[in-house]
């Protein structure tokens, strides 16, 4: 009877020992995976391309760049201020060019997957528009600069480089701008940017 449950025991804490060693290995081998930084704020420096007609007719192209800074406010959702900047030494061989400046402010909301090195984020900011070393036609007679309320609409994909550094891969913005044209005073550009951005 002694000798049976001798033997019991020492079964039980072989099966124990073994396989509380095997746990033991598997954890020391397939360590928990660490969450990813929690970012903040963030600033980027982007430079790209805008199909526009700015100024009315047909579309031309525009390039420039802008800084953007994004904090996050609650779970994704933030607010972004944008400074852009867009230049065109001559529009379709007018000799007319133009050079225009906006600066809009508004809402984000950024998709971070778990344990992933890239980000999505959509966009809407509204703010101010001025066109300069241009021709507008006003009321009255043509000018050579004007200001408007402008709408960006967008989103673009962020992937980290280091856990500071990050590459804009992409960012398309659909901008709206009222500066006169003779027509509907409406204009509508598609902006494509890429860049760098900066996490803290």
């Amino acid at each position: 009877m002694r000798t049976s449950i001798r033997t019991t025991l020492l079964t039980g804490a072989a099966i124990w020992f073994i396989t509380a060693s095997g746990l033991s290995a598997q954890t020391a081998e397939e360590p928990k995976a660490q969450p990813a930084p929690n970012y903040r704020f963030d600033f980027a420096v982007t430079y790209g391309a805008t199909a526009s007609d700015v100024v009315g007719g047909s579309s031309f192209w525009m390039q420039g760049g802008s800084l953007q800074a994004h904090g996050e406010i609650y779970r994704g959702l933030g607010a972004v201020a944008d400074f852009s900047g867009l230049h065109q030494g001559n529009i379709h061989s007018s000799g007319v060019g133009l050079d225009m400046i906006t600066a809009a402010f508004g809402p984000r909301y950024t998709w971070l997957p778990a344990q992933a090195r890239y980000s999505f984020y959509g966009q809407a900011l509204v703010g101010v528009a001025h066109g300069f070393d241009s021709d507008f036609p006003a009321s009255s007679g043509v000018v050579a600069g004007s200001t408007s309320l402008t709408f960006r609409l967008g989103g673009g994909l962020n992937i980290a480089l280091t856990p500071r550094i990050g590459l804009r891969a992409i960012e398309a913005t659909w901008l709206r701008t009222q500066f006169p044209n003779s027509s509907t005073g409406i204009q509508g550009s598609c902006q494509l940017n890429t860049g760098f951005v900066l996490r803290f």
